[in-house]
């Protein structure tokens, strides 16, 4: 092999070792913050009977079908889990004879995998930091269900024009001025609704003037990112449900991962050139031989 044809070949395997080096500080992926107009949910598990009053109220505002393949055997609409027919549920947990109920839906997270994953930008953050979705955007992919770490979106598969079902913080509400139908017929306001920082201050409020009374965590404040949907319980959030609890994002573990790989596509650009210099040196070889 030539002294030039060597080098040529060491310049790409150094093009392609540095394309693999993990991103430095300055080129990882900033950290999320929620916008300034967040609003959020703060759901507190020692206040909620289970009335399912938020359920219905957000069946009636969305406008969604009853369900009737779950608790209720086909007798009455009784969910028990999220699905298409359902954005908002209330789920029981039971251990030793002690029990609690837990409120599931959308948690909008600050860093959301869903909105990171979908491809052509049919989930969005938006306004108050809500994460919408937008059928006429959406290919049916699914890649959403696939990356949510709560298991939240939900494929309308019986549907001859599927979408997407979530809960978007009842945004038409939103945007009357209105607050989201769930926290407005919660009896014992086990769940309210509110700015996202004043939310914060009112879940850290209530853990130091009850010490004892709750897991000593505000769950969503750092967990995958953050939530705009808060948690305080008296249960261990794992038992209710919360498999998650790293602080970094699906999306920001995602692309940089991907960035320290691909570093602006030098990788790929480093691999075609190997490619071709294997190419080059095969086709030599074969007119050396003929």
């Amino acid at each position: 092999m030539s002294t030039d044809r060597r080098g040529f070949f060491k310049n790409i395997a150094a093009a392609a070792t540095l394309a693999v080096l993990p991103a430095t500080a300055a080129e990882a992926r900033e950290k999320k913050v929620p916008p300034s107009d967040a609003v959020g949910m703060l759901y507190d598990t020692t206040l909620c009977i289970g009335c399912k009053a938020c359920v219905v109220a957000c069946k009636e505002a969305n406008s969604m079908p009853a369900d009737i393949d779950g608790y209720g055997q086909g007798l009455y609409d009784s969910p028990d889990s999220l699905n298409q027919y359902t954005k908002n549920i209330i789920q029981l947990y039971r251990d030793a004879g002690e029990e609690s109920f837990v409120k599931k839906q959308c948690m909008h997270c600050i860093d959301p995998a869903c909105v990171g994953a979908c491809m052509l930008g049919a989930l969005q953050k938006g306004k108050y930091g809500v994460v919408t979705y937008d059928v006429s955007k959406c290919v049916g992919c699914r890649y959403c269900e696939t990356v949510c770490p709560f298991n939240v979106p939900k494929f309308q598969w019986a549907k001859v024009a599927p979408k997407i079902v979530k809960c978007e913080f009842c945004k038409e509400r939103l945007a009357a001025g209105k607050e989201p139908a769930c926290t407005e017929v919660c009896p014992r306001k086990a769940v309210i609704f509110g700015s996202y920082a004043d939310l914060l201050d009112e879940a850290h409020r209530r853990l130091k003037n009850n010490p004892g009374r709750y897991v000593p965590k505000v769950y969503g404040e750092h967990e995958l990112g953050g939530t705009q949907v808060l948690y305080l319980s008296h249960f261990e959030f794992e038992k209710l449900g919360f498999r998650f609890q790293q602080d970094e994002s699906v999306p920001h573990l995602q692309q940089s991962v991907n960035h320290g790989v691909y570093k602006g596509f030098i990788g790929p650009v480093a691999l075609y050139a190997l490619l071709g210099a294997v190419m080059f040196r095969n086709r030599g070889n074969s007119e050396k031989e003929s």
